[in-house]
């Protein structure tokens, strides 16, 4: 099959399933009321409750949820070929992932606001909060460590430096922005047109200016004074705008680069499937956990349940927001997929630059056959090939950077919640948790085992601990649903399926690091696994306890 021709089905599917099943949920599962009062507006501190235009909102969730992941995962997973990544991200995210993110920012704007965490003490109990706060406590140091790492690396001279002046040029183009359309009025259309046509600017002078030549530690140092900093300022100062902007610039950068594959018309260089790769753990299930973000990941459910639902600013915007969202970043990695198997030159040199799974799973390079592969898309467009690799670079680096920024602000709001929970109130404060996050970020980023960071001795443990948990939300999901009476099969079977891949893929990995003595990953992989199965238990009594309640109340006569 030519890749244009897949292609083109994919994005049919992309507006059949949204047109009908995204509708269908919003109005006859959740049953969505516009009249109904948010959390943004019952809290509205100014802070973190801050209604929010659909738009804005929608790009601030799209990207923060389209980080590296969605990016990374596809460029490791074509190892196994084109299909099998291609259909899980189509497939997985209108079936699973969008529903997920959806079905989380509903559930936490339905309790003021709250984290998926904090949300599951409600419908499960005291213990799930606590087993929901120690796994995303993990994930989202180990993924904001590697983030940090990787975006530093990018940054250094080996790889993309240019991409630095607009990336913080970009900082500076949003607080204006932030400022002006919060504090002084100024329409939101105006402010867009001048922020998006400095940032395209700033491109340009990337391009011109002496390349900064700084180590990649001293970049982490700096991207983790940014993270504190973006992570304590109020929503509408940072955080909103510079989403937004972000989005307009995927936006730009899918469409340069969908348009340029369309015009290049070029062939696969990937099998169409490659079932024994060298040296990698079976497709079955570790196609569904490889590739995470861009299918399904837990990390949305913490976006959905952390940030956005506090700003959205009518119930019916979480059908754009959450599944529209999750469809967006779909097309991201499906995107990676076709540029690491349709971007590279000749069979020859995919086969070379996918010769075995260690090669494949360098996240580094990865991420330079994303963003060549990509930017030889645009290249058919008549852009110079060095200007669409730094269009590309500083789109991949700006999402990276959002991921940042938000992971940083949902940890905080985590250890906030843990705190709360065992009554240490000082730590609540917002400088304090911030402090701390950034913190334990950095202990991922800079401690190290064997002479690697540890966040990137444990990135093989990010996907099935980022599946375990979206299996989780998914379950939590599933209880809010079927405790109003409504229809949870939407929500239960998509959970079912990644509780199943995701227990077997962990039970493997548990063998292997067993087997092979890594004795770190096997202590973590197995607490993880202990909780897991610890809070399916306790959904499960739950649920027994609910169905003895309905049988012996009176009301069901």
């Amino acid at each position: 099959m030519q890749p244009v021709i897949a292609a083109a089905g994919c994005f049919l599917l992309y507006i059949v399933v949204y047109r009908f099943y995204a509708r269908y949920l919003g109005r006859n599962v959740f049953k969505l009321d516009p009249s109904k009062s948010t959390p943004a507006h019952d809290v509205n501190d100014g802070m973190d409750y801050v209604p929010c235009r659909r738009s804005v909102l929608f790009g601030h969730h799209y990207a923060s949820i389209a980080g590296l992941a969605p990016m990374l995962g596809p460029a490791i997973a074509v190892i196994w070929g084109w299909l099998p990544g291609m259909l899980w991200v189509v497939l997985g995210t209108l079936f699973i992932g969008a529903v997920h993110d959806f079905g989380a920012l509903v559930v936490s704007m339905r309790n003021r606001g709250l984290s998926i965490g904090k949300v599951a003490e409600n419908l499960i109990g005291k213990r799930a909060k606590s087993i929901f706060h120690l796994i995303i406590l993990f994930l989202i140091c180990l993924v904001m460590g590697v983030f940090v790492r990787t975006v530093a690396g990018l940054f250094t001279a080996e790889f993309y430096p240019e991409s630095v002046f607009p990336t913080f040029f970009l900082m500076g183009v949003a607080m204006v922005m932030g400022w002006t359309t919060y504090k002084k009025g100024v329409h939101i259309g105006k402010a867009t047109i001048v922020g998006f046509s400095l940032m395209l600017i700033s491109i340009f002078v990337g391009l011109q200016l002496a390349k900064p030549d700084l180590t990649q530690n001293s970049w982490v140092l700096i991207l983790l004074v940014y993270a504190f900093a973006a992570s304590t300022l109020p929503v509408w100062s940072l955080l909103q705008p510079r989403d937004y902007l972000n989005s307009l610039l995927l936006y730009l950068g899918l469409g340069a680069a969908y348009l340029g594959f369309f015009v290049l018309q070029p062939s696969f260089s990937a099998p169409v499937l490659n079932t024994s790769p060298v040296g990698a753990p079976p497709i079955l299930p570790f196609v569904f956990i490889v590739i995470a973000c861009g299918a399904v990941s837990g990390f949305h459910g913490l976006v959905s349940s952390g940030t956005t639902s506090k700003q959205i600013d009518k119930e019916t915007d979480a059908v754009p927001i959450g599944y529209g969202g999750m469809v967006g970043e779909s097309m991201l990695g499906l995107l990676a997929v076709l540029a690491c198997t349709a971007g590279f030159r000749s069979p020859e040199t995919w086969s070379e630059h996918y010769a075995s799974w260690t090669a494949a799973s360098s996240l580094s390079e990865k991420m330079r056959a994303f963003i060549d592969g990509s930017a030889t898309f645009i290249t058919t467009l008549g852009v110079p090939m060095e200007l669409a690799q730094a269009f590309i670079a500083l789109v991949a680096v700006s999402f990276a950077l959002t991921s940042l920024d938000s992971g940083t602000r949902l940890l905080r709001y985590n250890i906030a919640e843990i705190a709360e929970s065992i009554r240490l109130p000082q730590l609540t404060k917002r400088y304090t948790a911030s402090a701390i996050a950034v913190t334990l970020i950095g202990f991922f980023a800079f401690y190290e085992i064997q002479g690697q960071p540890v966040g990137l001795a444990m990135w093989k443990l990010f996907g099935s601990t980022n599946q375990i948990l979206g299996g989780l939300t998914l379950l939590a999901i599933t209880i809010y649903l079927r405790q109003r009476g409504a229809n949870y099969w939407c929500t239960a079977v998509p959970m079912a399926f990644m509780l199943a891949v995701t227990v077997g893929a962990m039970i493997y990995e548990l063998n292997t690091y067993w087997t092979s003595g890594q004795n770190l990953l096997l202590f973590v992989a197995a607490s993880i696994f202990i909780l897991s199965v610890w809070l399916v238990v306790e959904a499960i009594l739950r649920l027994r306890r609910d169905t003895t309640l309905v049988a012996l109340s009176p009301d069901t006569e």
